[in-house]
């Protein structure tokens, strides 16, 4: 039986991951958020959406359930999908990925983008999570790099750099669709 493929995304905060998922809804995909999983958790305890206690959370589940836990929490979700062109937003360490190729194809797409474009983004997107200020922007780079993040930017098997708006984002993501559609034989 041939697996379903799977692109996963990854990069820093305000690199530009939830634009590249969003031009991936344009295209037909569907698309999945790890970071819902936490949400999910931080409105089942009736906790507020702040960067705390996102943060806190991620790790808690993470301590808990080990590197892989919201990866295997999206899995099902994953194999219930009927389309098949499907992606997923947010992988923080190459145990999520190898979680993943277990039950897909996967692509793995590093999305990147400088600290200073990604903090400026950040600061203008108004997310409840977003860091009020430069210190708390370093701190989510730390704990997300401590998740294994930068490995998986760094093993990922495509990077697009997203400096330039989404003009630029959106070309670079169409020659990477095509690619792939030429790796796989045309399938999409």
């Amino acid at each position: 039986m041939v697996k379903r493929r799977l692109l996963l995304i990854t990069g820093m905060a305000g690199s530009g991951k939830t634009t590249l998922a969003n031009l991936l809804r344009d295209r037909n995909y569907t698309v999945f958020t790890m970071g819902d999983v936490i949400r999910q958790e931080i409105r089942m305890r009736n906790l507020p959406p702040t960067p705390e206690n996102i943060g806190k959370m991620a790790e808690d589940i993470r301590k808990t359930g080990g590197d892989a836990a919201v990866a295997r929490k999206c899995v099902p979700l994953i194999l219930g999908e009927p389309n098949n062109r499907v992606a997923l937003d947010g992988i923080r360490s190459m145990d999520e990925v190898y979680n993943f190729e277990e039950a897909f194809d996967t692509y793995l797409i590093a999305v990147h983008a400088s600290r200073e474009t990604r903090y400026d983004r950040l600061r203008n997107r108004g997310r409840s999570d977003d860091p009020p200020n430069r210190q708390f922007f370093r701190e989510r780079d730390h704990r997300e790099l401590g998740f294994g993040m930068g490995v998986a930017i760094a093993l990922s098997d495509y990077i697009i750099t997203n400096e330039n708006g989404v003009d630029d984002l959106e070309k670079s993501l169409d020659r990477l669709l095509h690619k792939l559609r030429e790796l796989d034989g045309d399938q999409d």
